[in-house]
């Protein structure tokens, strides 16, 4: 709620008795008529009553990539947000123009204080992995307490053993069978997963959610700045003569010009070089060299034409390209520098005049002519190519083909494109000032522009890696049905079936459900909507991710089982209502996070099937002597020693484990399964009773040959750590063989600690003052001979079992 609150303005400027006037944005009341000039934040939501050439960024609310045109005329009352022209909302910013509106809400009552009250009403939920813990804690504490009550049971009723001996023997079986380590291991797991993740420009916000986006089934992404780069770029150019593809993406001024596969040279094109000349010319942006926090220089200092090589160098070093004025017109002045436009050709032309554009006739000209020259000056003309092209009488030499033209306009708006219309016509000579009355039918149309807000080209193949991964992608954006098909099917998203936001309104929840799943892209979607399409997804089981960045998209990013922020250019209400932040506000960042997620996962479930198995081995030793009615083959002290030594270091090694082969081949693990599945629980018995086995033999032989007791209890520990050092390296993978030479390689720290495991039971075996806390004697090398053995039986054993796992298709546990 107080990040939404910082959306909005501090200051207004009403008029009220007759004079204009400064107040408080808190003292708004309904209304009030309120002024706005450019650069201003709308304090209220307002019924537009005067507009003049209004603009206003609405991205934060509603997803549109440009400014959008306001005008006083009324739009029906269902109309969406985004569509909403005749008003303007709390929270969004003028980019141009002026305007006086009337307050028809204030407070919780805007569309941006009906989303902080979504946000409120929004419970969190609890990640899969704190889920299947707590299962977990509570199926191993049931487990452990009634094995407890029945072998005390047993061994005091039917064995009739002392009652303080029974009683340190249950203690001990507690404390082997407890896997006392596993909150510290899985929570160092998650913290060197977090820091992972920070590497890749993902800051997690909440710890548990490290693996929650491993477990995603579903991610809901906004289009704006995620999937696209959230910088208008001119993607299409039509000539009178041909179609041209132009590459580069964003306001960097590298690309080319392409006629199908034949890469054409503006140079020797003249059509596009005056095309480009005119969208350079009649233009009020520019693009800058950003570096470092500091502005380098702007384009239009730079000594000579972009797209050179000492250009494309210097945009790749560590800078960026900034555009500074309006997104339209930042990819038309980016058009023109791609072209060859250099810095030589702005500086020598002059301009003696223009006419702005604004709404009511919807173009831009500008009176031009070069310096030094006494010729005829010319107009320049950019605008809504139905304007234009009724201001155009010929093109290319011939005269104009009105229907061929209005074929490509509709043609590129098919495809999301944005469409401007290009065109110049001569003035007399001496003209000086340009009127209204000199834009009349007598140009010559240079061609047409299509603009688009492009994918990233890292987005499109991180979308193919996250559907071949199983996981849906879903594109919900506030942005017009068009484009949004176009940038989905650009992505690799089905189109087909593109829903709006008054699609949604018009369905009941049940409706949703069953549509929810079969479309990819939705469009003109509202907060509200948005919330429900997720409500929807995790109505059928799925777990969901969210994307966002604007005040829009907090909603649902907390109500999402994995809300993910845009850390560049989000906002503080999405951030804080987020799990995860990309700092790099990109779709590819997730695709990363996601398979982090899952190797963090999948290392917990590693950790579990070494400490399970080894626990239940430890713990099946006692309950083995208790109902056989023999001597315990080792102590509770030694019991804990060895709990001790393998969780500071066994354990630890898979904290460092790197990703399965595959591990984004295949399908997210069910919501519902759980941590001990059914491979798993069989794995764990069948090593806990090899243990079982190698341990109780090494006992019997020592006591066989006539060994003291404590001899026999020192062999029966050193076997039981000995078998848990060769296990580790089988658990390292969950049914890929061990017999390959990564399995000793691929983690240099599984290598690290079992050195150290060595050396402390070497102390615990041979060091006099270990001999006489924990009543140990020193082994012979026949010992050792036979604890070696076992432990390689043991190994092989393992081995075979993997073969069968890997025989019946079975690769995770």
């Amino acid at each position: 709620m107080d990040a939404v609150r910082g959306l909005l303005a501090s200051r207004a400027h009403v008029w009220r008795s007759g004079a204009r006037q400064p107040v408080a944005a808190e003292d708004l009341v309904p209304g009030d008529l309120v002024l706005l000039e450019s650069g201003d934040k709308v304090p209220a939501d307002l019924r537009l009553l005067r507009c003049k050439n209004l603009r206003i960024t609405e991205a934060a609310l509603t997803g549109e990539s440009v400014p959008v045109g306001k005008h006083t005329e009324a739009v029906p009352a269902h109309a969406p947000t985004g569509d909403r022209l005749c008003m303007a909302y709390s929270g969004t910013l003028v980019a141009n123009g002026q305007g006086m509106g009337v307050v028809v809400a204030t407070g919780a009552r805007t569309e941006s204080g009906q989303i902080g009250t979504l946000v409120g009403g929004v419970q969190s939920l609890v990640t899969p992995l704190t889920r299947r813990l707590d299962q977990f804690a509570r199926q191993i504490t049931a487990f452990i307490v009634g094995v407890g009550a029945v072998s005390f049971a047993y061994g005091y009723w039917a064995a009739h053993l002392p009652a303080h001996e029974l009683f340190m023997a249950v203690v001990g079986l507690a404390v082997a069978a407890i896997p006392e380590g596993l909150p510290a291991i899985v929570t160092v797991l998650l913290a060197i997963g977090t820091r992972r993740m920070a590497r890749q420009n993902a800051i997690v916000r909440r710890l548990p959610a490290v693996e929650a986006l491993g477990s995603v089934s579903v991610i809901c992404s906004d289009k704006t700045g995620t999937l696209t780069q959230n910088e208008m770029t001119a993607v299409q150019v039509v000539l009178p003569s041909q179609r041209l593809r132009v590459t580069g993406a964003g306001y960097a001024p590298l690309g080319d010009f392409w006629a199908g596969d034949t890469a054409v040279q503006p140079a020797h094109t003249p059509q596009l070089l005056a095309l480009a000349r005119c969208a350079g010319l009649c233009n009020e942006a520019r693009i800058e060299l950003q570096g470092q926090g500091s502005v380098l220089q702007p384009l239009a200092q730079l000594p000579r034409a972009v797209g050179s090589e000492d250009l494309a160098k210097a945009g790749g070093a560590g800078v960026s390209w900034l555009m500074v004025g309006d997104p339209t017109e930042g990819a038309l002045v980016t058009l023109a520098h791609k072209a060859g436009l250099s810095a030589e050709v702005l500086r020598t032309v002059q301009r003696l005049d223009v006419i702005p554009f604004e709404s009511e006739h919807r173009f831009m000209a500008v009176l031009v002519q070069a310096q030094g020259d006494a010729g005829q000056p010319e107009v320049l003309l950019k605008g809504a190519p139905e304007v234009v092209l009724r201001l155009c009488t010929h093109s290319g030499g011939q005269p104009l083909d009105a229907a061929h033209w209005q074929a490509a306009v509709t043609d590129a708006a098919a495809q999301g494109q944005r469409v401007l219309a290009l065109a110049q016509c001569r003035m007399p000579q001496g003209t000086r000032q340009l009127s209204m009355d000199d834009i009349r039918p007598r140009f010559e149309l240079l061609g047409l522009v299509g603009i688009i807000d492009p994918p990233r080209p890292e987005a499109m193949a991180a979308v193919a890696e996250c559907q071949h991964a199983g996981i849906w992608v879903k594109m919900i954006t506030g942005d017009h049905a068009l484009t949004a098909a176009a940038i989905g099917a650009q992505l690799g998203l089905a189109t087909r079936h593109t829903l709006t936001g008054e699609d949604i309104e018009a369905m009941d929840d049940e409706a949703l459900k069953n549509r929810v799943l079969d479309t990819d892209v939705f469009a003109r979607a509202s907060p509200v909507h948005k919330l429900r399409l997720v409500h929807a997804l995790q109505a059928q089981g799925h777990l969901v991710a969210m994307t966002g960045d604007g005040v829009n998209d907090a909603p649902a990013l907390k109500a999402a089982n994995m809300g993910v922020a845009m850390g560049h250019k989000g906002t503080d209400a999405a951030r804080e209502a987020s799990d995860l932040v990309l700092t790099d506000d990109n779709f590819a960042t997730i695709a990363r996070a996601v398979r982090e997620g899952r190797v963090v996962f999948d290392n917990i479930k590693k950790t579990l099937l070494f400490t399970l198995p080894t626990n239940g081995g430890e713990a099946g030793v006692i309950v083995l002597a208790i109902f056989w009615g023999v001597a315990l083959p080792v102590t509770a002290g030694q019991i804990l020693w060895v709990n001790l030594i393998t969780a500071v270091t066994l354990s630890l090694a898979f904290a460092f484990e790197p990703g399965e082969d595959g591990v984004m081949r295949h399908g997210p693990r069910p919501p519902t399964e759980p941590l001990l599945t059914r491979p798993l629980v069989l794995r764990m018995v069948f090593v806990s009773l090899l243990m079982v086995a190698v341990t109780f033999s090494v006992f019997e032989w020592e006591l066989s040959r006539g060994s003291s007791l404590e001899m026999a209890h020192t062999a029966a520990v050193n076997m039981l750590v000995v078998s848990e050092l060769f296990y580790l390296f089988h658990a390292r993978h969950f049914t890929r063989s061990a017999f390959r030479l990564e399995t000793f390689t691929g983690n240099p720290v599984a290598v690290g600690v079992s050195l150290l495991m060595v050396a402390l039971q070497l102390l615990f075996t041979y060091a006099s003052f270990m001999q006489a806390v924990f009543q140990t004697r020193a082994l012979d090398l026949l010992s050792w001979a036979v604890i070696g053995t076992l432990a390689g039986a043991l190994f092989l054993l393992i081995e075979l079992e993997k073969a069968l796992w890997r025989w019946s298709g079975v690769r995770r546990m």
